[in-house]
């Protein structure tokens, strides 16, 4: 252990994580000016009238237009400081970051995407580390840990992203990749190999492939270059075939933390570290972090059925673009006390993109059908039960019921247990 303490405290050069902050932290100014000028404030926050909650956030609300525009500018504000700024003001930069960034996230699960998850994980990682040297100032040097974390927590997602491949669908029946990759077969140059019948089986192997080996290339010297080099081709061709924003380049500026750029050291300045380099509260904080990360993908094991169907346990867990999957809700609402029942319009309420994701995963379903329970009390209807008809199609497969249609949704509620009210059909 005093050995391992050691290694994670040993000195090493901080270029590459003053170039990680850099490119991570001007990327991060690109993709808040860009959700901004997109218009998406108002389209994902102030527009419809019910969001959507996290497990233990349901306390989260949007605030009014003009604080969420406040609140991107500060993210402009601390996205630049991440970059640039160093000591006290760098380390308020990650705080701010941070907490701007995930509070954005946090107020509608519609938006849940891994990458966004991803962001957040990077942010409060950054407001960790020692307060870095002056950006791209060479000689200087940070703990080891300062560093390994960044390049641990990369490492998990690819790798994680890549056990989550290895299942019958994706390999077997190159699903979705078989559905998705001829709708871009107009592409130029590139275009006419995505009409192939073999594109989609060798596309599903080598991005399971790289997935899983790509960190391990990346950290070892002789093939760093050639591994980054598939990095770049890899995730321009996915952002070329996918709309999944700027995830491809956070994903290749983030992976030049495995790059050391400085080679001879001994003959520049350092600067001195103090005894202290890893507190008890950060190394225990860490420990149980990274432990999180670790175990809490593998919860699904705990839940029975097809994962893909039941989504208990899918989110959190790096299953990145795994199936392709749409339902059809039609939400009816009964007053006990007359027995009348009518059919819910759920455009009044949500926005295109709401009702998309929420048709199709039961813990959303149970959320709007309480939601609706409460709204039609409040306009005057009599105990209203609320009953759903959920209709899904898997990976191309005929559509199936999801849920019961005949069960009062009033009466169930979202926990870590099992759902017994998804009907589970065989693959």
């Amino acid at each position: 252990m005093r050995k391992f303490v050691s290694y994670l405290t040993a000195p090493i050069p901080a270029y590459p994580l003053g170039v990680f902050r850099l490119v991570f932290g001007l990327l991060m100014v690109f993709g808040t000016v860009r959700f901004m000028v997109l218009g998406w404030i108002e389209e994902h926050y102030t527009e419809p009238l019910f969001h959507f909650k996290y497990w233990g956030f349901e306390w989260i609300e949007p605030l009014p237009r003009i604080a969420l525009y406040g609140i991107h500018f500060l993210m402009i504000a601390a996205a630049l400081g991440v970059a640039l700024a160093t000591k006290a003001l760098y380390r308020l930069s990650a705080i701010t970051l941070f907490l701007t960034f995930t509070y954005t996230e946090l107020i509608d699960l519609t938006y849940y995407l891994n990458h966004y998850y991803f962001v957040s994980l990077i942010c409060l990682l950054l407001c960790l580390i020692p307060s870095p040297p002056p950006v791209l100032k060479k000689g200087y040097l940070v703990p080891r840990w300062a560093i390994g974390i960044f390049r641990f927590q990369i490492t998990i997602v690819y790798v994680y992203a890549g056990l989550a491949k290895i299942n019958y669908d994706w390999l077997i029946e190159a699903l979705p990749l078989k559905i998705w990759l001829p709708a871009n077969d107009k592409l130029p140059i590139i275009g006419e190999i995505f009409s192939w019948s073999i594109t989609p089986y060798l596309f599903s192997w080598a991005g399971m492939i790289y997935d899983c080996t790509i960190p391990f290339f990346l950290m070892y010297r002789k093939t760093r270059l050639v591994a980054y080099l598939a990095v770049i081709v890899f995730h321009t061709l996915v952002g070329l075939l996918f709309q999944i924003g700027i995830f491809p380049l956070i994903m290749i500026g983030g992976t030049l933390i495995f790059f050391e750029f400085e080679t001879n050291t001994l003959k520049s300045p350092v600067l001195h570290l103090r005894k202290q380099t890893l507190s008890w509260a950060i190394a225990v904080f860490l420990f149980v972090f990274f432990t999180f990360q670790l175990l809490f993908p593998w919860r699904y094991l705990l839940y029975k059925g097809n994962l893909f169907w039941t989504e208990e346990g899918y989110r959190f867990s790096w299953r990145v673009m795994l199936m392709e999957k749409a339902g059809t809700a039609t939400f009816y609402i009964k007053d006990t006390c007359t027995g009348r029942e009518g059919v819910v319009n759920n455009r009044e309420f949500l926005n295109d993109h709401q009702e998309k994701q929420m048709a199709m995963q039961p813990d959303m379903i149970l959320q709007f059908a309480h939601f609706l329970g409460k709204y039609y009390e409040k306009q005057g209807l009599c105990k209203p039960q609320v009953r759903a008809e959920v209709y899904v199609t898997l990976n191309g497969r005929p559509s199936q019921l999801l849920i019961d249609p005949n069960l009062n949704l009033m009466n169930e509620k979202d926990t870590f247990a099992s759902k017994k009210w998804i009907i589970h059909h065989q693959p």
